[in-house]
């Protein structure tokens, strides 16, 4: 136990660290870009009208005049205080902006993460079991064809016949258009979440079953299993027994380190269907020039995605009991 209290102690100080980086490097990447806010958010034509005095108020409040440097200590001390700051463009405190896209985003990425781990697993093990047989090559391809086609392309796609065509689904958003936000019912919600998650989960498929295929076909290649099938044990019973057994931590990890595709395609996904979760939060803050909001989203799904890896590291042990020995010994 004592070890793997010193081992989640280290790991945190590396998710501290890394945040730190992770918030810098975004802020490097916000300050060299060539887009100017007041131009990007007021508009060329409405800041020719507008008096130098006015003009100095919005730099103040854009904060353009303020050293780069400066600006990211002022919101780094504030920051380690747990203020994220003010959301320049919706003008509300970045956590309040956040939570309420998170609430959006976090039921979408969560369904789509269990079903692209759920699905990439057992297409992996079909097609590891049935190795250059008509199923594996049929899964390979279809994966191979996903993992080339841009999560964005595939969201319109999906609008185009479920949406457009079939008229099964919304078009877009998370609630009807014009609707009363007390008269909309979770059937809507789920109806509206149906494409989004569905994309998500998708593009995420191929990256777990691929993976998945290669660690079975290599663990039926040990001596063990061959030891197992001269005995006389059924091929079904050594997948069962000894592959799914042999590639539970590499699934683990794979269905984890898949929060980040997740996350990276929320933010092309949520654009499609005009989706208004954490991904479209983050495109405008990029775009409109709101720090403050971007640098608060980019710590947050940095934690998630750290937080993912960590919560495999610690499951190890739980489906592992070698693991749990080596841990004592040590």
């Amino acid at each position: 136990m004592k070890h793997r209290l010193a081992f989640a102690g280290k790991k945190l100080l590396r998710m501290a660290l890394l945040l730190l980086g992770v918030s810098f490097a975004a802020f490097v990447l916000m300050a060299a870009s060539p887009l100017d806010p007041l131009r990007t958010n007021v508009g060329q034509a409405a800041l020719g009208t507008m008096s130098s005095e006015q003009i100095a108020r919005l730099e103040d409040y854009w904060g353009v005049n303020t050293p780069p440097l400066e600006r990211y200590g002022n919101w780094l001390s504030a920051a380690l205080h747990g203020d994220f700051g003010t959301s320049l463009l919706y003008r509300q405190p970045v956590t309040t902006v956040i939570g309420q896209r998170l609430v959006a985003s976090l039921g979408l990425m969560v369904f789509a993460w269990l079903l692209a781990g759920a699905l990439g697993f057992l297409l992996g093990c079909v097609a590891g079991a049935f190795r250059d047989k008509l199923p594996d090559k049929l899964i390979r391809g279809w994966c191979l064809l996903l993992s080339s086609t841009p999560s964005f392309w595939l969201a319109i796609l999906l609008l185009l016949v479920f949406a457009v065509w079939l008229g099964w689904l919304p078009i877009g958003l998370s609630v009807p258009i014009g609707a009363d936000a007390a008269s909309v019912t979770l059937m809507d919600r789920l109806r509206h979440a149906v494409l989004p998650a569905l994309t998500l989960s998708i593009t995420g498929v191929p990256s777990i079953a691929l993976h998945t295929r290669a660690k079975l076909i290599e663990v039926l290649e040990q001596d063990y299993v061959l030891f197992a099938r001269a005995r006389g044990e059924s091929y079904h019973s050594i997948v069962l027994r000894h592959g799914l057994r042999n590639i539970a931590l590499p699934a683990l990890t794979l269905q984890f380190a898949s929060v980040s595709e997740i996350l990276g395609g929320s933010v092309l996904v949520e654009q499609v269907f005009s989706y208004p979760g954490l991904g479209q939060a983050a495109v405008a803050a990029g775009v409109g020039g709101d720090l403050p909001l971007l640098l608060g989203i980019t710590v947050l799904t940095a934690a998630l995605v750290f937080g993912g890896n960590l919560a495999a590291d610690l499951l190890y042990g739980v489906i592992d009991p070698r693991i749990r020995r080596g841990a004592a010994k040590a």
